[in-house]
């Protein structure tokens, strides 16, 4: 787009600008106003800018509601938890809106528990389009010189690209295998509902990561353009490691955002298809309010994410459900709204992932079944995908999620085990929530 090729010029002028030959961190912005409504009409997104670039890791986020998008690239610093990006806020004392992007894994440990799958990162580029307002920052950090680090940035800007058409979605699905297989799926869920009987556990999500062999290879700009197009009210997100690996999503739901000690989270669970007809999806809808199923599973997260919030909310209050329409299933969701006692994401996170949607109750017993059964290891499924900040962080859960590797893509899908569940019905789930990516493919196969 015209305006971020004229930000580019104006932050290449401000890296001219002499920065101190002492370590330290800051953040270089520009920023203009803009006719929303012809940029969209030349440039409907950030999207293509950020896959025409040369560097990574990079990472594209669009919120669900607000009209907020960004696209990063390049990395100054990277964080093995949002602990340590906490830390690296205060340390330097970084001003309030400076962001780390990136991905935190469904098992995620403490800053002294060993191995994590948390990938967090400061960006060198940061490009948000928030409204009419497009802001181009660059971040330059050096534990010795800002100067030579505001060099080196000057060089990066340098190589940066104006922005080309993604090419459209071709890839075909050729094959497909599931894991666990619909034997061991029902094999899983048997397994499941005795240990529920058992009162080993109330309630426990499991999941299928579905593997599909395409016709080429695919990039993944391609796949998050076709979801970002078809899949309305989701935050999208995308993790590219290079021009073909990458981890992407289209996501119904948010795990929180934080702004200051105002903390917004809800309960996203209780599933009924959709459909393009609107009556019928309606009377879906009717029937999902009303089902005694979908409406303990809803209410089972609701008091989950209420104890949970305790020690760390001074108040808390729950909004009357509602369903939340998507193009391929609809949902239950509760929003819950709290004051915290103090702005710390890493005790957010510890609180608040997994939720009893994803994992189960009581939390660390579905988990442990959860790595006892399930046949693939989830990774960044149902994790949460997103930013944070000293001002505000949001997270959302990554779910309706994708792993992209060249010509294999492994789609994640889950369902929620109740005693009472049926595997026929849960699997016809799993396939109603993995459409949502599955069927951006012509030609799929069943």
């Amino acid at each position: 787009m015209k305006q971020l090729s004229h930000l580019l010029r104006r932050m290449q002028q401000v890296l001219r600008e002499p920065q101190p030959a002492l370590p330290g961190s800051r953040q270089l912005v520009v920023s203009l106003s803009m006719d929303v409504a012809a940029a969209e009409e030349s440039e409907p997104s950030l999207l293509p800018w950020l896959a025409t670039q040369p560097v990574y890791p990079q990472f594209y986020w669009q919120h669900r509601q607000e009209p907020e998008e960004a696209a990063v690239c390049g990395i100054v610093r990277g964080f093995r938890h949002v602990s340590d990006a906490e830390s690296f806020f205060q340390h330097y004392r970084s001003a309030p809106d400076v962001r780390v992007w990136g991905l935190n894994g469904f098992e995620r440990t403490t800053a002294d528990g060993g191995e994590s799958a948390d990938y967090l990162f400061l960006p060198r580029v940061e490009v948000i389009r928030q409204g009419n307002q497009l802001s181009l920052k660059v971040n330059v950090f050096s534990e010795t010189s800002l100067q030579a680090d505001a060099d080196e940035a000057a060089a990066f800007i340098k190589f940066l690209l104006p922005a080309h058409p993604i090419a459209p979605l071709t890839s075909r699905i050729v094959a497909q295998e599931h894991h666990p297989s619909r034997e061991g799926w029902v094999s899983m869920l048997e397994q499941a509902l005795a240990s529920i009987a058992a009162d080993e556990m109330e309630k426990v999500v499991l999941a299928r990561c579905t593997t599909l062999t395409l016709s080429q290879p695919l990039r993944e700009a391609s796949m998050m353009a076709a979801s970002r197009a078809a899949n309305h009210r989701c935050f999208h997100f995308m993790l590219a490691h290079n021009a073909e690996q990458a981890f992407m999503g289209s996501s119904p739901e948010r795990l929180y955002l934080r702004q200051g000690t105002t903390l917004n989270t809800e309960a996203l669970a209780g599933t009924v298809a959709s459909d393009d007809n609107d009556r019928t999806a309606e009377t879906l809808a009717q029937w999902l309010m009303n089902d005694r199923k979908n409406q303990c599973e809803n209410q089972f997260v609701v008091e989950d994410i209420s104890q949970r919030l305790q020690q760390s909310a001074a108040t808390l209050d729950v909004m009357p459900p509602e369903v939340i329409r998507l193009r391929k299933v609809q949902h239950l969701r509760r929003a819950i709204r709290a004051t915290l006692h103090q702005a710390s994401d890493t005790a957010c996170l510890n609180d608040l992932q997994p939720t009893a949607a994803v994992a189960g109750l009581p939390r660390q017993a579905a988990r442990a079944f959860i790595r006892q059964v399930e046949p693939f290891t989830r990774g960044w499924y149902a994790g949460s995908a997103g930013y944070l900040s000293l001002a505000q962080a949001e997270f959302c859960v990554a779910l309706r999620s994708a792993e992209i590797n060249g010509d294999k893509i492994n789609l994640y899908a889950g369902a929620g085990i109740l005693p009472g569940s049926d595997p026929e019905q849960e699997w016809v789930e799993l396939d109603n929530k993995a459409a949502g990516l599955k069927t951006l493919f012509d030609g799929e196969v069943s």
